[in-house]
């Protein structure tokens, strides 16, 4: 095993979910290996000053619009993807993600049906249209499905989430069985609490800190501690990984959640 093992030249990348959070990080994570990427989201405009700083550092980079939950978005999106990056994409991020906000009983349908939509049907949707373009090609692949540990253990107010997460895991395996004969690996990246712009507020107040406290490290994960797991996820250093759950937590499975 050597540097070069992790290495992305020559990869076209999708991410989804890229106007911001882990998304936007996972596409400079990429482009920094080597990777062309293409950066996706409901509206591409959101994305242009994203593009602009990452061509700015030197990575070839693009964006696209795209809405995970609308299979004729998505045909288009891929296709524009394909375009603009000069071939088949053979790295894919499922990324694209909702939480709701809700205790059970008060989860009403529209809620429900947007967390399931966007987390695991826009997950299938993306994935779908990426690997029948490798199939058709006869190219590998690497689909990183990012899934979360409320995926194997539960926490309260999230249960779309919870489920939607769950069912991504499984997905996962579903299809590393099935396109593993096309040479397609498909893996899960299931993060713990990690450390952004949108939950700081929360873990530094009462509520977020004792959460905090249970994690066995005691605190957050940073956003460049998913950076290894991502890139031997999509690289070659994982060429014999498919069906796996990579869970980067602070140990918080092995603790109460």
């Amino acid at each position: 095993m050597t540097p070069s093992s992790f290495s992305l030249e020559g990869r076209r990348a999708l991410i989804t979910g890229a106007s911001s959070g882990l998304g936007l990080h996972f596409a400079g994570v990429l482009a920094r290996a080597g990777a062309e990427v293409v950066l996706a989201a409901r509206g591409a405009n959101k994305l242009a000053a994203e593009v602009e700083q990452l061509r700015a550092s030197g990575a070839r980079a693009h964006a696209v619009s795209l809405d995970v939950t609308r299979s004729e978005s998505v045909q288009a999106g891929v296709a524009e993807a394909e375009r603009l990056a000069g071939g088949v994409l053979d790295v894919l991020v499922n990324n694209a993600g909702v939480s709701g906000e809700h205790f059970f009983l008060q989860v009403e349908e529209p809620e429900w049906d947007a967390v399931i939509d966007t987390n695991l049907k826009g997950a299938y949707l993306v994935a779908r249209a990426v690997a029948r373009r490798l199939v058709e090609a006869g190219t590998p692949g690497s689909i990183i499905n990012i899934a979360s540990i409320l995926g194997l253990r539960v926490s309260g107010s999230v249960s779309p989430y919870c489920a939607s997460k769950a069912g991504l895991i499984h997905l996962t395996k579903a299809m590393a069985l099935e396109l593993a004969r096309h040479r397609i690996r498909v893996n899960a990246l299931a993060p713990g609490y990690i450390e952004t712009d949108l939950n700081r507020g929360f873990f530094e107040s009462g509520a977020g800190q004792k959460m905090m406290a249970r994690i066995p490290f005691r605190r957050l994960g940073l956003l460049r501690e998913l950076e290894g797991p991502l890139l031997l996820l999509a690289s070659e250093a994982g060429s014999y990984m498919s069906g796996s759950v990579l869970e980067v937590d602070g140990g918080h499975l092995c603790s109460t959640l």
